[in-house]
């Protein structure tokens, strides 16, 4: 029985499992910078681009992953992914090279961007519709949990330490053993393939491909990832280098993202219920925007706090609605190939690190928070475009 209004295990335990996975990937990966920097004396331009590199591999990949899963199952896949997960982390913990240690970090940084969402498309294969969204959105609150107390495990326990690393893949280990256990009910996938015979592997990765409402989809979130994707990157040198006490202000402003998700992303997921996912989403981007114009004009703790605060609520809204979208484009038999081939948008998060850095040290905070305005408004523009797109022609699925 798909999940109504007893919330089965197998939900349980994807929502737990995001918090979990995220607290063992922010108490680690999070000072992968710091390790490369003192341990192994790399440039900053090197870091970055071996930080963006295992992102990139796992965009490329996840289409044919979530493929994979359609055919062979989200079970075995998920499984896969957190045993490869512990070894990166061994591997990470133990490496005393720098070729060994950067080959390691590739692998595990791929390996964590296959994992969200191979299993947001578990969770709609197990969850009936009307109740996707709700789970969903107890996912996303589950994962900024674990970002809110993952770093501080990390500096309590000593920075990308070994023990650490050592303790996150055996966090990925039982994950992966727990996972075995869990009785997971027949999905519409199932039933799907079974109605319409067998689905090929190519077949799916084909129409995902094919489909423009995805394309469109893909673009939009994109561009909308390069805005809030990684926005810790482009904040905290612009803030270090141009406010008095940029440091201890951008501390705030991370601490402000944190209380306003997981306050305000219950309230985020009855907005999106009400008015649908277009329209909040139309409110998220436009949020962005506004927020991209209050970071240029402010200058005081209090307007920079005000901007983050509109910043996050354009966040929360977006994210679940992006979701949603998805969700609604894809059919039971190829949901893993939706969601795999959306995850070619986490390109979005390279690009608003790399274009951003970029433009603050050459033209400045202005210029910069000016191009996150205009993705935002890129953005919304391909998710317009995708939303009054027909669905592919049934026949060629």
């Amino acid at each position: 029985m798909l999940c109504g209004t007893r919330t089965p295990s197998g939900v349980l335990f994807l929502v737990v499992g995001a918090c979990v996975v995220t607290i063992a990937r922010a108490m680690t990966l999070s000072f992968l910078a710091v390790k490369l920097d003192q341990d192994f004396g790399l440039s900053p331009a090197k870091i970055g681009f071996l930080l963006g590199a295992g992102s990139l591999i796992g965009a490329f990949t996840a289409p044919i992953v979530g493929a994979l899963s359609d055919d062979i199952g989200r079970r075995a896949i998920l499984t896969l992914v957190l045993v490869t997960l512990a070894i990166g982390m061994i591997a990470l913990g133990l490496a005393e090279t720098v070729v060994f240690f950067c080959a390691a970090q590739v692998v595990t940084v791929a390996a964590i961007s296959l994992y969200g969402p191979m299993s947001r498309a578990m969770m709609s294969d197990i969850c009936a519709e009307p109740f996707r969204l709700k789970y969903f959105s107890w996912r996303y609150t589950a994962s900024n949990v674990g970002w809110a107390v993952g770093p501080l495990i990390g500096v309590a326990a000593g920075v990308a330490s070994t023990a650490l690393f050592l303790a996150a893949a055996a966090v990925y280990f039982l994950l992966a053993f727990i996972l075995q256990l869990i009785h997971f009910p027949p999905s519409g996938r199932a039933k799907e393939q079974a109605s319409i015979g067998a689905v090929t592997f190519l077949g799916n990765i084909q129409t995902a491909v094919r489909d423009r409402r995805l394309r469109c989809f893909v673009g939009g979130n994109l561009f909308l990832l390069a805005v809030y994707g990684q926005w810790t990157a482009t904040l905290a040198p612009y803030l270090a280098d141009t406010i008095p006490g940029g440091t201890e202000i951008f501390a705030y402003m991370v601490s402000i993202n944190g209380v306003v998700v997981l306050f305000g992303n219950p309230l985020a997921r009855r907005i999106v219920e009400r008015f649908g996912s277009f329209k909040t989403l139309t409110t998220g981007c436009m949020l962005f925007f506004v927020s991209q114009v209050g970071f240029m004009v402010s200058g005081s703790l209090t307007g920079l706090s005000a901007s983050m605060v509109v910043f996050t609520i354009g966040e929360i809204l977006t994210v679940p609605s992006e979701y949603a979208l998805i969700d609604a484009a894809s059919k039971a038999r190829n949901r893993g190939s939706y969601f795999g081939v959306q995850s070619f948008s986490m390109v979005g998060s390279f690009i608003g690190a790399a274009v951003g850095g970029a433009v603050l040290g050459a033209s400045g905070g202005a210029a910069m928070f000016s191009i996150f305005a205009m993705f935002a408004g890129i953005g919304l523009t391909f998710f317009a475009v995708g939303i009054r797109t027909p669905p592919p022609n049934s026949r060629r699925l």
